[in-house]
């Protein structure tokens, strides 16, 4: 089938979700957007791959290599490699958000998002229908990278392992939500594709590296520390420690606190891009 036609399919159920009211209608055209986007990633399988393998890799060689030739004594439980799958999962989260918000910007300038906008259901659903698809396919593909590590790493398992992955699979989400609500909400703003993978590569590389995702942040010099504690993936990464990685509590900063600040920021950043219509004007026009 040609881009033209799944796009009329797609334009097609959209349409015929118009029947009902309400908050049925909405979700149905919601879901239609979520469920396009996702076959178009599931048809992209070199995205799909590298967004998976990318990170791996990273951990096979970086985390074998720091464990066996540094063996460093300051993490909680002296193993790099199982400390640095919390940092390749949110790595993981960090990409697929980036990448998959990235068909706003085709479904803009293919002339999709007008035809979806033009519709007479609120362009906000259209905006939470496309963020759904962003959502899944980071939460999934993060998690993936959490299952396929598990087996190979040896993790302390706190909770237990069943308790440990739902705690993991809960901060994954919250995650994937606050980055995909922060990429929408960019998306709205910047008029072309690459001012926003310059402006969320900007921002997000040094929030990967100043997270704890790949060093602990308590040995930082105190400015560095602050820094750590105003970064919002630095709750990820603790919560994914205290989920998988951690044997005990001490030195982390708690679920409790994790949890709200996802929580409030995913809260905010979505408020932030819903508040803000999508602009239908071409890149660089």
């Amino acid at each position: 089938m040609s881009a033209g036609a799944r796009a009329t399919s797609t334009a097609e159920r959209i349409r015929a979700a118009t029947g009902g009211g309400g908050a049925m209608q909405g979700a149905r055209v919601a879901l239609a957007v979520a469920v396009r986007d996702l076959r178009a990633v599931a048809r992209a399988r070199s995205q799909l791959y590298s967004s998976v393998l990318t990170p791996l890799m990273l951990l096979v060689f970086l985390g074998n290599g720091v464990s066996q030739g540094l063996e460093p004594s300051r993490l909680p439980a002296g193993n790099f490699t199982a400390y640095l799958v919390a940092g390749t999962v949110v790595m993981t989260s960090v990409f697929s958000s980036t990448f998959s918000s990235a068909s706003y910007y085709r479904d803009r300038d293919s002339g999709f998002l007008r035809l979806l906008l033009s519709s007479p259901h609120d362009p906000r659903t259209v905006l939470l229908g496309k963020s759904l698809a962003a959502l899944l396919i980071g939460a999934v593909q993060a998690f993936l990278v959490l299952a396929v590590a598990a087996p190979f790493v040896d993790f302390g398992w706190q909770h237990g392992m069943a308790a440990g992955f739902g705690l993991a699979l809960l901060t994954v989400v919250l995650l994937n939500l606050m980055l995909t609500g922060l990429a929408q909400a960019l998306a709205t703003r910047v008029q072309s594709m690459q001012g926003f993978h310059l402006i969320m590569n900007l921002a997000l590389f040094p929030l990967l590296f100043f997270s704890g995702a790949f060093f602990p942040v308590d040995g930082l010099p105190a400015w560095m520390k602050l820094l750590a504690y105003a970064n919002p993936l630095t709750y990820a990464v603790d919560a994914l420690q205290l989920a998988t990685y951690a044997t005990g509590s001490g030195g982390f900063i708690g679920y409790g606190v994790d949890f709200a600040v996802l929580g409030v920021l995913s809260a905010a950043v979505y408020g932030l891009g819903f508040s803000r219509l999508p602009k239908l004007t071409f890149s660089g026009q």
